[in-house]
């Protein structure tokens, strides 16, 4: 893997060996000449279920990965940028849309690509309109809800796990679902009404 120079921006890959650096556990991109260590640490994307009334704003990727699927208004962190600004910052970029952050929904991780999702329960604020990662922008009715061109599974879950603190169900923050790692959809939920509550232990 290539490591850029900290003041050019060259790529270093021949001054970088991979070992175990002293006191670590694990394999690193360390200096062959000074021993610095080039530590690579997972991505943080911020997003949220934005709600229009009952109705929530999807948006139709028009980028790769799962081009023309639906998803959540959701990106990448910025440096320097904290995750509700992030969130807004995505809402607007992919869906012209101002939004009113509420709270924290849940906190996902995607081990095979090393991502952790914030993910808000946020409210529109105006209107919308397709940014360029976007095909489309529309509000969707929660029996309209495309369960099956949904892009990722974690959109799935942020949905699912929205409804149920909508209705009183279950508090947020939640988490990844039991046993769930990003791999695969679940398949349609059974019904996204009122959600009822967790069944006892």
């Amino acid at each position: 893997m290539a490591v850029e120079d900290f003041e050019t921006g060259a790529p270093t890959a021949s001054r970088f060996r991979r070992s175990v650096p002293d006191g670590d556990t694990v394999e690193r991109n360390v200096c062959r000449d000074c021993g610095f260590v080039a530590y690579e640490n997972p991505k943080l994307v911020v997003g949220s279920v934005v709600r229009a009334g009952s109705a929530i704003l999807l948006c139709r990727r028009a980028i790769e990965p799962r081009r023309g699927y639906w998803t959540l208004p959701a990106g990448y962190l910025e440096l320097g940028e904290t995750p509700e600004d992030g969130a807004r910052r995505e809402a607007f970029e992919e869906a012209g849309a101002e939004i009113r952050l509420h709270a924290l929904l849940a906190v996902y991780s995607v081990p095979r690509i090393s991502q952790v999702q914030l993910i808000y329960r946020a409210e529109l604020a105006g209107s919308f309109a397709a940014g360029p990662e976007s095909l489309e922008v529309r509000l969707f009715e929660p029996d309209e809800l495309p369960w099956s061109e949904l892009a990722f599974p974690s959109v799935e879950w942020a949905l699912e796990h929205e409804q149920a603190v909508r209705s009183g169900a279950a508090p947020a923050p939640f988490v990844n679902p039991a046993g769930e790692t990003g791999e695969r959809f679940r398949g349609r939920p059974a019904s996204f009404g009122p959600a009822q509550p967790p069944e006892p232990a």
